[in-house]
């Protein structure tokens, strides 16, 4: 997930000398690992041009290079010719997404890019090449190496933008790439960081600024509230996953007389850019903004495609469809659906929605999906369908079911004032949400459980006490109630700290964005997490005395130990096979190795069982060692088969 610092300086307050290197850093103490840095060191002139021919040359290794005239204004060969209108800056470049007239972005000699390269003129494939055509790959704006950045695409939302472009304009204030960019890795139970609203939280935390964090759907994004006269909407699901149901909210607004075809303003369409999203159209850049803010995915449908009401269910025997990105898919009945009315398919919840709906600039009247989808059902059409979107992402990891009409309101007032129309008055919030409970915590366990073993006195490090831990929570955005027990009973349970403070038992409700906040040592974690993982002493465990290895784990060790000596090559292989392994291997239908234990989620779809013998994968890492050239080789392996 990135993060502008710029972005992140409107969502807390952050140290003017703070920089994105710094501000990693406060992000690791609360475990958000670092993933890389980008913006803020690219070094100009990096500039707009215009391509003016493009000249094909094949190679003698069957490529062809593309020999190119490019206006970039009064930089490079044209400044060093005096300003020369007929010089022009000659550039070789091998991809093939782009052609005379195309805006496209050049960086020049004397420019460094992204992790220190520096850009000079060179020889190749015969001609001087005075430059780079960039592709987003390269300036740190996504990972597509291959195509090149045609700006009248890029931009396509904003046409108003692409036709103030100029040759020569500077680049790097028109793609935002001055702003210094963190990106982090977000581990699976940290979901809320898939969104700038959670990544700011984290860090007003590891800064101790959480006094200043303002949430985007704080009180000025509430919604008017629920009534009738909204769009029909019924969740109806008869094969819920493990009884929890695939869709236990929804919220529907409806905006009438809207222009779609307006432009992403500029400020928009840099957001994006920075997240590594390209701007395609007002509705989806709206969409699309507020899922990288909040991290709630959301989706447009066009109001004049739908009957009257929406249904939400589990697909049918048969049912298949066309979704957006052109492919006809056959659906599972545990695939959870929008459907149009109850009949026609018009999205797999959470993934990716169908043609049949789809916004175009043809559309006036809109519809706003907000929802809040079971993670696990999800997580499964996602990986059926073999369609990771970042919707999915962000659904499967849990998305907060607290802040869905309050997107939604965001949406509506986006694209009203980016789009005009007229929102209705009806507004469609169908919550079917259990009531959560709170659970009983001992504050005292905080430290207990993280104490060094060594630690016989109990003496609890200061600041660390009662209170520091009840603030901890709070500043998680757990709802806390002191006084669960008996006053005597919790001085005598207790443990005290250097100033005689006590713990005690409290109720502890967690925030609706921390799904994975279920008892106890999930609180003990987070307080950990927030002291500083530095605090916890770290202290080397003495091995027991024991009677060492069992007759059976020596006589394994000395079976390896003489195969090794005869030169063969210990493998370890991964124990999930298919089925038809047991035919190759030639084993006769009643014998007992058929009878393996099937995975309820396997890592592939092609390997749902455990294997009953090591022969089963070893032949495989057999056939691929012989695969790769291996001709002189021998192996074993030791390890566990499961029978049932």
């Amino acid at each position: 997930m990135r993060a502008p610092v710029s972005w992140l300086r409107e969502l807390v307050d952050v140290e003017v000398g703070k920089t994105g290197a710094d501000i990693a850093a406060d992000l690791v103490k609360v475990g958000l690992e670092e993933e890389g840095l980008h913006g803020g060191d690219i070094v100009g002139p990096l500039v707009v041009g215009r391509v003016l021919d493009v000249t094909d040359e094949p190679q003698k290794n069957g490529k062809t290079i593309h020999f190119c005239h490019v206006d970039v204004g009064n930089h490079g060969q044209r400044a060093a010719a005096g300003g020369d209108p007929a010089v022009t800056q000659e550039i070789v470049c091998g991809a093939h997404n782009f052609g005379a007239g195309d805006l496209v972005v050049v960086v020049l000699p004397g420019a460094t890019l992204p992790g220190g390269f520096t850009i000079g003129a060179r020889k190749t494939y015969g001609h001087m090449s005075n430059g780079m055509i960039c592709s987003a790959a390269e300036l740190g704006l996504g990972d597509d190496h291959d195509g090149i950045i045609v700006l009248s695409e890029y931009f396509a939302g904003d046409p108003d933008l692409v036709a103030s472009l100029e040759p020569g304009q500077d680049a790097i204030e028109l793609l935002g790439l001055a702003d210094e960019v963190v990106e982090v890795n977000v581990t699976p139970d940290r979901g809320y960081c898939f969104s700038m609203r959670g990544i700011a939280r984290e860090l007003a935390l590891s800064i101790g600024a959480g006094d200043t964090f303002r949430d985007p759907v704080g009180p000025q994004a509430q919604p008017p509230a629920r009534n009738d006269d909204g769009f029909e909407v019924r969740l109806r699901d008869d094969a819920p996953i493990r009884g929890v149901p695939g869709c236990d909210r929804y919220v529907a607004r409806v905006i009438r007389g809207i222009d779609v075809t307006a432009a992403s303003p500029p400020w928009l369409a840099k957001r994006l850019s920075q997240m590594g999203m390209r701007p395609i159209s007002l509705s989806v850049d709206v969409t699309n903004y507020l899922m990288l803010l909040t991290g709630q995915p959301l989706h447009a449908f066009d109001l004049d495609t739908l009957s009257d009401a929406i249904e939400v269910r589990r697909a049918r025997p048969g049912e298949s469809l066309k979704t957006l990105d052109d492919v006809v898919r056959t659906l599972d009945e545990q695939d959870l659906l929008i459907t149009d009315g109850g009949t026609t398919p018009l999205a797999i919840a959470g993934v990716m929605g169908g043609e049949t709906s789809e916004v175009t600039a043809a559309t006036t009247n809109v519809l706003i999906e907000a929802a809040h989808f079971d993670p696990i059902t999800v997580a499964r059409s996602s990986r059926r369908h073999r369609l990771s979107t970042e919707a999915s992402k962000r659904f499967e990891r849990g998305v907060d079911p607290a802040m869905t009409d309050a997107v939604a309101q965001l949406a509506v007032d986006l694209l009203v004032s980016l789009g005009g129309g007229t929102p209705d008055a009806g507004v469609t919030d169908v919550d079917l949400r259990p009531d959560r409970e709170p659970f009983e915590f001992d504050t005292a366990s905080a430290w207990a459980l993280v104490q060094p073993p060594e630690s016989t006195d109990g003496a609890v490090p200061a600041g660390l006490g009662h209170d520091d831990v009840v603030a901890t929570l709070r500043a998680l955005g757990c709802e806390v109630r002191e006084g669960l027990g008996d006053a005597g009973e919790d001085e005598a349970a207790g443990a005290a700290n250097g100033d005689g403070q006590r713990f005690g038992r409290v109720g502890v409700l967690p925030p609706t964005w921390r799904p994975d906040l279920l008892n106890g040592p999930d609180l003990v974690e987070e307080v950990a997490r927030i002291r500083g993982y530095d605090q916890i002493p770290s202290v080397l465990p003495v091995a027991p005395v024991g009677r060492g290895l069992t007759r059976a784990q020596r006589e394994v060790r000395l079976a390896g130990s003489v195969l090794a000596g005869l030169g063969l090559t210990e493998v370890w292989s991964y124990p999930f096979v298919g089925p038809e392994v047991f035919d190759a291997l030639g084993h006769e239908s009643d014998d007992p190795r058929r009878t393996a234990l099937r995975l309820a989620n396997p890592l592939s779809d092609e390997a749902p069982l455990l294997r009953t013998n090591i022969l089963d994968t070893l032949l495989g890492t057999l056939r691929l060692n012989l695969g790769r050239g291996a001709r002189d080789l021998g192996i074993f392996e030791i390890g566990l088969v499961v029978r049932p």
